[in-house]
């Protein structure tokens, strides 16, 4: 799940709530949307082939 921060910034956050803290895995920060949706798709491939 990609989400737009008030500073501009895209963030990655995961699908599943963490089950300790009740809210969502940061997965990472990125200046664009591209450069997000590009991490979240090596995120999907690594959990397959990782």
């Amino acid at each position: 799940m990609i989400r737009k921060l008030a500073s501009g910034d895209y963030r990655i956050y995961s699908r599943h709530k963490d089950a300790e803290t009740g809210k969502r895995r940061n997965l990472g920060t990125f200046a664009t949307r591209e450069a997000a949706q590009k991490h979240e798709r090596e995120i999907q491939y690594f959990k397959r082939h990782g």
